[in-house]
Order: structure tokens, then sequence, then C-alpha cells
């Protein structure tokens, strides 16, 4: 089955990043032919500086390569490389109708809080829908909070083959059900916007020392505690053993333990779980050539694939 989802550089990844899409993605590519892109063209919305775009893309892209996406399972891509999806959009702009998009979230939220929304941010949904139609993506592992755009995809595609004929195939989204179960420093749900992330990468002892001023309640330390209440307990479940983390709930609900020996327990495990990762980060920060070759190569097949479904719509339309 075809599986296709993209990642906005727009930043480092974070925990939530990881556990809520990163770790699907490299799941999926075991058992589906999965094609997976860095979003520079929708990030445009919101980088306005060429120099942060360039670095975030490569950034994304070392990031992925290792955290486990192989390129010989996964095919790795940017965005922009392939203009066929840029054509595509505009074949599908000319059938969207006004009212589906100004239903979408993503627009609707910023135009109720006051904030200035272009036409990028408006017309977002259609370009995501080019960037799934264009590989005859199958499933689309989203969280909840995408789960519209895909629904308008199926729309726009459902609308130009009704018009036009048999020319796309229907994505189905898959949710993704861990990516609102990854709290942050404060306690809510880790967020760029929130500002209480927890990066994958980067120095880890300014790592620890983020994890060590995590906000806690200040209930006193003999007091029994339900695990599954706290959030820094559900951090420190998502990278610890299974063993130790039936240790770790054991604790809360004994009592008599401080919050200071959860961070740590936190920090050290967090350690464990992310090392391969990190030192494999630094090997290929020394190779970038590899890692250009993995998006050049990646690039080609993909403009393949869009290339195909592009000359089918444009044949459908009466552009050839």
């Amino acid at each position: 089955m075809r599986v296709l989802s993209g990642i906005q550089p727009t930043g480092r990844p974070h925990w939530g990043n990881f556990f809520g899409a990163i770790r699907q993605y490299i799941s999926l590519q075991e058992e589906h032919d999965g094609f997976y892109f860095i979003a520079d063209l929708h990030a445009l919305t919101t980088v306005r500086d060429a120099s942060a775009l360039r670095q975030n893309t490569l950034d994304a892209a070392l990031d992925l390569l290792a955290l486990g996406l192989d390129p010989q399972r996964a095919t790795l891509f940017v965005q922009s490389r392939v203009p066929e999806v840029s054509e595509l959009c505009w074949l599908l702009m000319t059938g969207a109708g006004m009212g589906l998009l100004e239903r979408c979230h993503a627009y609707k939220e910023k135009k109720a809080k006051g904030l200035p929304a272009d036409a990028g941010l408006f017309t977002y949904p259609v370009l995501m829908s080019a960037d799934i139609l264009a590989y005859d993506a199958e499933l689309v592992p989203v969280g909840q909070d995408q789960v519209q755009h895909v629904e308008v995809c199926r729309d726009l595609a459902g609308s130009f083959n009704h018009t036009f004929g048999d020319v796309f195939k229907l994505p189905k989204a898959q949710v993704m059900t861990d990516a609102a179960k990854v709290p942050g420093t404060d306690g809510q749900k880790m967020s760029k916007s929130y500002d209480n992330t927890l990066p994958l990468f980067g120095d880890e002892k300014q790592i620890r020392k983020m994890i060590m001023r995590i906000v806690t309640d200040s209930r006193p330390m003999e007091e029994p505690k339900v695990p599954e209440d706290d959030h820094l307990f559900q951090l420190y479940r998502l990278v610890a053993p299974p063993a130790d983390v039936e240790a770790m709930a054991e604790k809360y609900r004994r009592g008599g333990f401080g919050y200071g020996e959860v961070k740590k327990g936190v920090a050290d495990a967090s350690e464990a779980f992310f090392g391969a990762a990190r030192q494999r980060r630094r090997e290929l920060e020394q190779n970038l050539d590899y890692v250009t070759q993995v998006l050049d190569q990646g690039a080609e097949k993909a403009r393949g694939e869009a290339a195909a479904v592009l000359l089918r719509a444009q044949k459908a339309c009466g552009l050839r």
C-alpha cells in the first residue's frame, strides 16, 4: 500500500513530533511503500528567511535519517524538487469551492483571532491534496487536526473524477492517536506554540537541564499519586523499558519519593532511548554528500510518479 506524509521544516523536531508522527513513519516503512517529503513549500506560509528555510530543510533530512527512515525502504525527498505537484495544485484549484476552503480550521482559527491570513494559508489544503494525489497515495498518516485536510483532498479528487473521469485514487486518513498523548514541560500538549517542547537532538547536558526544570505539582513526597495522571510519568513511560515503567508506577502509588528522582529517571531513560539516533545524526553531519544523494534519488523517483499522475490529469481535462 502506498503511504504518504510530509513534515514541515519550521524548526527542530521535539518529542511530540517523534512519538506523534515520525515513529509511525518508521514503522509503516516496514510493510508499505512509503513516500515521505520535507514540505518546504508549505513552510513558506510561516518561514520568511531563505537561509533558515534551507538549513531547516537539511536538518529535517538529517533528523529523519538519524531516527530510522531507511532510503532502501522508503522514498525521502524535498517537496519543491517535484514541480509537478505545483502544476497539479492548479488543476485542483480550478475546481476548489471557496466555501470548502473557508471551512478549513487553520484558516478559520486565524480569522477568528483577527490575524492576517494570506492566500497561501487559504489554499494550503489544495496543495496538501496535490501532495497526496500526485503519488497515488492510498494511506495518509495524520494527527487528528489534519483529518479535515484529507477529507478536503477526497472531496477535490472526487469532484475532479466526476467531471473528467476516473483520474485520482481516493486516499484514506490513518489517525495517529499517539499525537495527542505527549505532554509538554508544563503539562499541556507538547507544541512549539506553547514553548514547552523537549528537543530530540542537541546538547545532552542542556536537554537534561530542561527535563530537570519540568513543572510539577506541590504535593508532599509521602503522598501516594496516580501515575497516569502525572505528565512527568507520562514522559517517562515513553522512553523507559516496560519493567522500569512498572517499577516507577508502583513508586507513584506507594508514595514517599521526590519528583527530582523521576526527572533524573526521565533524563537517563531518554539519553538511552535516543542515544543511537543522536550518534547516527553526528555521523550523517560528517557525510552530507550521502544525505544529498538520498534526497536527489528520492526526488527523481517522486518526479517520475508525479509526472505520470499529472499527465493523466492533464489529458483528462484537455490540456494534452
